[in-house]
């Protein structure tokens, strides 16, 4: 088994760049893969009071600038909140400016996503319609010397993804869940590279006990993946196993840099 590459999410849903800044410096220091920004216009608290975003594109380049070696990704650009030769540009500009480090990952839009669209005056739009606009962003976005990724559940989308696309990201879910999609996702696919990557909440520390102490004051909910490095380890060693090339963490406290070093360790672990 080839070890996975390890990507870390950053708290993008924060008021202060520094904030994120922090944990990109820490992640490039320990080693880790790449670090990845989500799309979203805004976030609703469990109050109901909307959280603050950072706008992707901005946080996209402003990361890529603080860094020098990490691949800097998306997931996942939100087709339908740009035209698709607007999203494109973003991405060109974005590879340019990251000096070839960059990965596009782009996506259709879920339930969670429908209010903020609505909110903004921008359709939603039907599963149909969704996948229109995803397919025209990725073939505006392809073969322009970085890989697109397309992130997603749905049978149609993941097909979608294994005929245009360069790669594939489940978001959460089981290991034996995952590895029947990856094989499939495999066997389906019409361009070559084509990368399978997994990406989950999880909650993090040196060693198990840690960890559940961690995951208790955070409240850390189902399907989180808990543990110290140890158990991180072997829980990312079986989605590798299982087709996943990168592993990419989403910590429940995105924003504390401490989770770079504790990854870096789970990444030797993998890879000794």
């Amino acid at each position: 088994m080839t070890a996975p590459r390890i990507g870390l999410t950053l708290p993008s849903f924060v008021r202060d760049p520094d904030e994120v800044f922090a944990v990109v410096h820490a992640a490039e220091a320990a080693g880790l893969d790449g670090v990845f920004v989500y799309d979203h216009i805004f976030r609703v608290a469990a109050d109901g009071t909307h959280r603050p975003a950072m706008e992707m594109t901005a946080l996209l380049d402003a990361v890529i600038a603080e860094s020098t070696r990490l691949h800097v990704g998306t997931l996942v650009t939100r087709a339908s909140l740009r035209p698709a030769a607007v999203t494109a540009l973003t991405f060109d500009t974005a590879n340019r400016i990251a000096g070839g480090r960059l990965i596009a990952g782009l996506g259709a839009g879920d339930h969670e996503s429908e209010r903020e669209n609505e909110q903004f005056g921008l359709p939603f739009g039907s599963v149909a319609e969704r996948l229109a606009e995803l397919r025209d962003a990725v073939r505006a976005a392809r073969d322009r010397g970085y890989p697109v990724w397309v992130g997603g559940l749905h049978p149609q989308l993941r097909a979608l993804a294994a005929a245009e696309a360069d790669g594939w990201n489940r978001w959460g879910g089981p290991v034996d869940r995952f590895a029947p999609q990856a094989a499939d996702m495999r066997a389906a696919a019409m361009r070559d590279p084509f990368v399978c990557s997994w990406g989950g909440l999880v909650v993090v520390d040196r060693d198990d006990d840690a960890a559940a102490t961690k995951a208790g004051r955070l409240g850390a909910g189902p399907g989180t993946l808990v543990g110290g490095v140890d158990t991180i380890a072997a829980a990312f060693a079986a989605y590798a196993k299982a087709g996943a090339e990168w592993v990419i963490t989403g910590p429940i406290d995105s924003r504390d840099p401490a989770n770079a070093a504790v990854l870096a360790e789970v990444r030797a672990r993998l890879s000794a």
